[in-house]
């Protein structure tokens, strides 16, 4: 009877103490379950947020503050200049080279040092390009019997002092030192006479020409150089006596005429 009670009550006591774990157990699955849905909802509303966000970045793309839009403006704005100079060096650099047969890397540094004096001194840069090629087709050690030295054929005796400042008489030679003094003593003779054909012809040291043959040869050179920067489908103009005009003609108004 004793063991019979205690086996009975032992079943009585075990049936709460299952209960009590089974509901343990059940409390722990649903926590589980409770932070399963919660996880869920989370990566759901991160999920649908991203979604949201990339929409906007198609529909509304970024729009770039004032500033920046006014700099990029800016750079575009002094990026054309340079690009339109950088094509026109190219564009004379490689005529020069076809025409006088020598290098274009050679054309392009002269085309350029030729811009770099017309510019400082006012004085077409076509024009310079011009003289050189008649004076020396592009030769920067040509030498005449005269004594003329260089690019633009410079006689170092009668022009010493301009050479002073390029380091003396040695420097004639120095394609920089002898295009920016020729391009000196060329300016100078302008201002002088007013008249670009007597100029020329001074610089020749050929006033007594009456036909201004060296000042023809220059500006004819002069326009086929225009015609590789801004081509025309017109010829010039019929030609002019240069020097002989009744009013004195100043320059650039003085185009050329007719090629040789």
């Amino acid at each position: 009877m004793g063991i019979g009670r205690l086996s009975a009550g032992h079943r009585e006591g075990a049936l709460p103490g299952g209960w009590e774990q089974a509901r343990r157990k059940l409390g722990s699955i649903l926590v589980l379950l409770t932070s399963i849905a919660a996880l869920t909802f989370i990566l759901a509303d991160q999920g649908s947020r991203g979604s949201l966000r990339l929409t906007e970045a198609r529909v509304f793309p970024s729009i770039p503050a004032p500033a920046a839009v006014d700099g990029e403006r800016r750079a575009g704005a002094d990026a054309a200049p340079a690009q339109a100079e950088e094509n026109r060096y190219r564009a004379l650099s490689e005529f020069v080279s076809r025409r006088f047969r020598v290098s274009q890397d050679a054309a392009l540094d002269l085309v350029t040092l030729a811009h770099g004096a017309g510019n400082q001194l006012q004085l077409d840069p076509l024009l310079i390009i011009a003289v050189i090629a008649v004076e020396s087709r592009f030769n920067p050690i040509a030498e005449s019997r005269a004594g003329a030295k260089g690019l633009m054929q410079i006689i170092p005796k009668y022009h010493g002092d301009k050479l002073e400042e390029f380091g003396g008489e040695q420097a004639v030679f120095e394609p920089a030192a002898n295009i920016h003094v020729g391009a000196r003593i060329l300016k100078e003779y302008l201002r002088r006479t007013g008249n670009l054909g007597i100029a020329l012809q001074m610089y020749a040291g050929a006033l007594s020409d009456d036909e201004d043959q060296y000042t023809r040869k220059v500006l004819n050179e002069r326009y086929r150089l225009q015609q590789v920067v801004s081509p025309s489908p017109q010829r010039p103009a019929a030609p002019i006596a240069v020097r002989t005009v009744a009013t004195r003609v100043s320059y650039p108004n003085v185009l050329p005429s007719e090629l040789d």
